[in-house]
């Protein structure tokens, strides 16, 4: 469940917490488009009364603005000055560092962007990239923001599904943070064609029908650039952290993610192993060949 600060960024008009009635993903490679959520959307609004009250904070209202400001800047790929955050925290210039900092974690949960003091003479900032998926890179929008963080989200919620989530689940999660299928959002556009264009496409989610479901259902599981990019635990580190706690605050998944890392270990150094008996015996045909001559 996504926390409350950034429900808060992600809704950031205090949207009403209204179900979409069209919250199908028509996704490319799968059977057919998936069909609309219905009654399941409806649960939606029951993340409602917590997104509602955290935003009567006018604290977390101007993180929220100031957030919106610092993805400007980051667009235009330009340095923020801090007299410029000050401006626009305005008269709640008193409270900016909190603010900074409420809206600097949702910068790093939310978008994987970490902002550094770059110039302590002028006090001005950047932001760098910290997530794990190293092709982030092309993992944005027609808006040029990155997306990595709300993909290792829906990788965090698939894993705490049982590592397959159904087309509801997704939803209903996607609508506690104030995205809904059908209806453009501020930062991420319209929801379903970001993630069959960029990531079910892209291969890191897999969009496929529910077996022997009749009428047909669909759900979500990790795509191979998932499982090649990232790992459970980083994602896992990466749900720990949204949502304030440690990764071994839900020990069910972090036994599963140890495991995942001893299990990608050994495939490592069986991949080692054979690169050193490939390159070995590639020495002693070498050798073999130079003592004929």
């Amino acid at each position: 469940m996504p926390s409350c600060t950034q429900s808060c960024l992600l809704e950031p008009q205090g949207t009403p917490a209204t179900s979409s009635r069209d919250a199908g993903v028509s996704c490319p490679g799968s059977e057919e488009g998936a069909q609309s959520q219905d009654e399941k959307s409806e649960s939606s609004s029951q993340a409602a009364p917590c997104t509602h009250r955290i935003c009567r904070d006018p604290l977390n209202r101007k993180a929220a603005t100031l957030v919106l400001f610092m993805l400007e800047k980051y667009k235009m790929t330009d340095s923020i000055p801090q007299a410029a955050l000050l401006k626009t925290v305005n008269k709640y210039e008193k409270h900016f560092p909190e603010i900074l900092s409420r809206a600097s974690e949702i910068m790093e949960v939310v978008f994987g962007l970490e902002l550094k003091e770059v110039d302590p003479s002028s006090h001005s900032y950047a932001f760098i990239s910290k997530l794990a998926l190293p092709s982030e890179g092309g993992l944005s929008d027609e808006s040029g923001l990155p997306t990595s963080g709300l993909l290792m989200l829906l990788l965090g919620e698939i894993f705490t599904k049982g590592n397959r989530a159904t087309e509801e689940e997704i939803w209903e999660f996607l609508n506690a943070l104030g995205v809904y299928a059908g209806r453009s959002h501020s930062i991420f556009g319209e929801p379903r064609r970001l993630i069959s264009k960029y990531f079910v496409q892209q291969k890191y989610l897999t969009y496929r029908q529910v077996r022997h479901s009749d009428p047909p259902r669909y759900e979500f599981l990790w795509g191979p650039r998932a499982h090649a990019e990232t790992s459970k635990m980083k994602v896992l580190e990466f749900v720990a952290k949204s949502t304030g706690t440690v990764p071994s605050a839900f020990p069910d998944l972090y036994k599963e993610a140890l495991k995942d890392e001893e299990e990608r270990a050994a495939v490592r150094a069986a991949a080692r192993a054979a690169a050193v008996a490939e390159g070995r015996a590639h020495y002693r045909a070498q050798a073999r060949s130079s003592s004929h001559m």
